[in-house]
């Protein structure tokens, strides 16, 4: 494959793959990085890759498989940067109140991090994405069933322990 056909092939679905490795991590350097090791793969590849029917729904596999990878790692545990400015859409607040706001942003982030691992995918890719099911069922391998299960068991676990530390705000 010439350096010509794999770019027509492959690159235009380079903003497709940022937005689902950022929405499967949940951290932008990461994102980047896996998408770049995607690419690269593909690159050192390139003579097996005249067999793939559908070249998106392969580098979306790669995508996913990359990031569970990280997900799987301890460098995952590490908390999201881009949580640090979560409250920064937070206006007309006093200084106490958008404090306060954005430590409940980091706890639902922290518990969305202790979900298994197929709740958290579920999760960032339909709330933080907005990916219908049926992109997340393509994405993901999971039948729409199982997708609704797990965003609602996800959504259950996040309401009762915000509702435990915080009460009934």
């Amino acid at each position: 494959m010439t350096a010509d056909i794999f770019k027509r092939l492959y690159l235009p679905f380079h903003a497709k793959l940022y937005r689902i490795a950022f929405a499967l991590v949940g951290n932008q350097e990461e994102a980047e990085d896996i998408v770049q090791e995607v690419y690269s793969r593909l690159w050192e590849r390139k003579e097996e890759l005249a067999a793939v029917r559908n070249p998106e729904a392969y580098a979306i596999t790669l995508v996913k498989h990359f990031c569970l990878d990280y997900l799987r790692s301890p460098r995952a545990s590490q908390p999201a940067a881009e949580l640090e400015d979560a409250g920064e859409f937070l206006s007309d607040s006093s200084p106490e109140k958008e404090t306060e706001e954005k430590d409940q942003i980091r706890q639902v982030q922290r518990w969305i991090n202790e979900l298994p691992l197929n709740q958290q995918q579920v999760l960032r890719l339909q709330g933080v994405e907005d990916y219908s099911v049926e992109e997340i069922e393509q994405i993901t391998g999971y039948t729409a069933g199982n997708i609704r299960v797990l965003l609602s068991r996800a959504r259950k676990t996040i309401r009762e322990q915000f509702k435990k530390l915080y009460g009934n705000e």
